[in-house]
């Protein structure tokens, strides 16, 4: 199905948002995500079913100094 990952097209196979960050190489990586600009958490990633056209935001922590 057709979704947007961080503001581009993307063709998944995932059916929940878990499974989708594991497509995507972010199963074990320490990240916030979004979908369709709702906060999910970890612990809700599983149950978070994804459809077609959705827009998914994946964002890593930053440091600096």
């Amino acid at each position: 199905m057709k979704i947007v990952v961080n503001g581009e097209a993307a063709e998944i196979r995932a059916a929940t948002l878990a499974e989708l960050m594991a497509e995507l190489g972010y199963a074990d990586a320490i990240v916030a995500t979004a979908v369709n600009g709702a906060m999910v958490r970890k612990a809700k990633r599983d149950a978070t079913p994804i459809a077609a056209g959705d827009r998914v935001e994946i964002l890593a922590p930053m440091q600096g100094g």
